[in-house]
């Protein structure tokens, strides 16, 4: 755990993240202004959503993403709390939540240098027996990721002892090969929308609102 937190490869890859960032971002444009014309024709609300996650050595920080759900939408409240969260999803928000599409503004933090690309999902500020099973692994130490070992691994599925084990394993395996192997697991599990619990669920870990 040591190795991976002081080696080098940390400050390689905050170095891939913002390069792959940056030109993601760029050919990203158009979609992005597409997204922002259909979010604003459907309902009232601003564009993004903004809300409170723990970053790097559970630091504060506040995590991008277009908005899916009304205004009115109980803030601070994990989608599958929610007696009825269809709801409070939007008609484009549906979409962007199957296409996880939602997600994109998160390539802004990660240029921003708050989140990486692959690493542990940052849990919401108030998330305390995530962010202290976590803390466990070490994995409260590196910077959260826009997808991570657990997430490909489960997702919302995951009970907060297993998520937070897998997040600690990813600290311990952390290395350009594995990262690649998150990365490309990823497209998998959209497509076939593996461990996406939306609604009422046992699990604390499942998709934050939003």
């Amino acid at each position: 755990m040591d190795e991976v937190n002081v080696g080098i490869y940390p400050k390689i890859k905050r170095a891939i993240d913002f390069i792959i960032s940056l030109i993601g971002f760029i050919v990203l444009i158009p979609i992005f202004l597409l997204l922002i014309i259909c979010i604003k024709i459907d309902s009232k609300g601003p564009i993004l959503f903004k809300q409170k996650r723990i970053g790097i050595h559970k630091k504060e920080f506040n995590i991008l993403k277009f908005r899916t759900m009304r205004i009115d939408t109980p803030k601070d409240t994990p989608t599958h709390l929610l007696e009825n969260p269809d709801m409070y999803i939007t008609r484009v928000g549906k979409f962007l939540r199957k296409t996880s599409l939602d997600e994109l503004p998160q390539i802004i933090n990660i240029i921003k240098g708050e989140m990486s690309i692959v690493g542990p999902r940052p849990a919401l500020w108030n998330q305390y027996d995530l962010i202290e099973e976590r803390d466990k692994y070490g994995a409260n130490d590196i910077l959260p990721g826009l997808t991570g070992w657990a997430q490909i691994n489960g997702r919302d599925e995951l009970p907060i002892p297993v998520k937070a084990g897998l997040d600690g394993e990813y600290v311990e395996k952390c290395s350009f090969g594995f990262d690649v192997k998150c990365f490309f697991m990823t497209f998998i599990k959209v497509l076939k929308r593996d461990g996406v619990v939306e609604g009422k669920a046992k699990d604390t870990t499942a998709k934050q609102t939003n």
